[in-house]
């Protein structure tokens, strides 16, 4: 499955920026100028994150305050144009983003976004500590990333991760992040809607993504959304913005997410997401997936399936929007064979599609 658009990231100093006056998807990043799987995480003893009692926004803090963590990223722009010696030398430039400290090894856990084509990382601890990290792994396709710090176990303060489906419209929220490298900053808000569809870097679908009104900017990326037990329940990633500032619509990877993905990078594994391989569209009578496009050599293409295609059914499932072919195609692993039914010039058909693996 392909995304309809494509975000508008701030990254590494530069901000890339199509033209027009429309609202933007911005990745949470700051510049230094301005199938589920539960995972079993080792807590540190004694630590409050770990509870699930309704706390106050202040007890959150306390509680997950010394898991949040500032991360700087260095990186290479290559060959430097404005050099009067063209090709000889680079640009380098430094950002901020937030993370979280995942589990006792002391893995940490940010958006893939904020640690792309880094050439160095720092990690900054609440006490002010820092240590240089290695990426463990990352997964584009989800924005997420695993870092790894030789931090000692004094300093590594893990986070529960929360059960994301539990969340309701309305539920209380707190982020903790380094906004504008202003690190401990603490904002709160509500759910303010559940299962957005938002973009990757790599311009696939992210489903299931929470929308918030908690104040996220710049230097927010990678860092926790947590209930009002402490746990988290998303990871901070990008903002819908005219101005490129808050205007109160974030939205955040949901926990079930991370859970899956983070477990298979911390064990050295690439992660795998269903492919179909078609873009899709609102069909004039509004029901349905209509297919805009279809990549050549994918699934959709060996099935058959053609642009003008308005899907209805995908395994069985009813297909009201394109949102509902997204979260069906999620669901299903690469390998699984699908019933596939559309309407084709007023014609009712059906077609069998072997899903297959996302490029990267």
């Amino acid at each position: 499955m392909l995304q309809k658009r494509t975000p508008i990231l701030i990254a590494a100093a530069a901000l890339v920026a199509g033209a027009g006056a429309g609202a933007g998807s911005y990745a949470a990043f700051g510049t230094d100028g301005a199938n589920t799987t539960t995972v079993q995480q080792t807590v540190a003893a004694g630590s409050p994150a770990s509870s699930t009692k309704t706390m106050s926004v202040n007890g959150v803090y306390r509680a997950a305050r010394d898991g949040v963590v500032e991360i700087t990223v260095t990186t290479s722009g290559g060959s430097n144009n404005n050099s009067p010696f063209p090709g000889s030398g680079s640009q380098q430039s430094q950002a901020q983003g937030s993370g979280w400290v995942y589990d006792s090894s002391g893995h940490i856990v940010t958006n893939d976004h904020v640690v792309a084509n880094a050439t160095s990382i720092s990690v900054m601890f609440s006490d002010g500590s820092k240590y240089s990290a290695k990426v463990v792994g990352t997964d584009a396709s989800t924005d997420l990333a695993v870092l790894k710090v030789n931090a000692p176990s004094s300093k590594l303060h893990p986070l529960t991760l929360g059960d994301s489906s539990k969340l309701a419209v309305g539920d209380g929220v707190v982020a903790i992040g380094a906004p504008f490298g202003l690190d401990e900053t603490v904002t709160t808000g509500i759910v303010s809607a559940l299962d957005r569809d938002i973009s990757s870097t790599n311009n696939f679908t992210i489903s299931g993504a929470i929308q918030t009104d908690a104040a996220i900017n710049h230097g927010n990326s990678g860092g926790p959304l947590l209930n009002m037990s402490g746990q988290v329940v998303g990871i901070t990633t990008q903002i819908e913005s005219d101005s490129g500032g808050n205007e109160g619509v974030g939205f955040a990877v949901p926990s079930n997410t991370i859970s899956t993905v983070a477990s298979k990078l911390v064990s050295g594994q690439t992660v795998q997401h269903p492919y179909l391989g078609v873009f899709v569209q609102t069909p004039a009578n509004r029901s349905g997936a209509e297919v805009a496009q279809v990549k050549s050599g994918s699934p959709a293409a060996d099935s058959g399936l053609k642009a003008g295609d308005v899907i209805t059914s995908f395994g069985g499932e009813t297909i009201q929007s394109p949102d509902d072919l997204t979260a069906a195609v999620a669901a299903k692993a690469p390998g699984n064979k699908v019933s596939v039914t559309y309407v084709r010039n007023g014609t009712t058909k059906t077609t069998q599609v072997t899903i297959g693996t996302r490029p990267s």
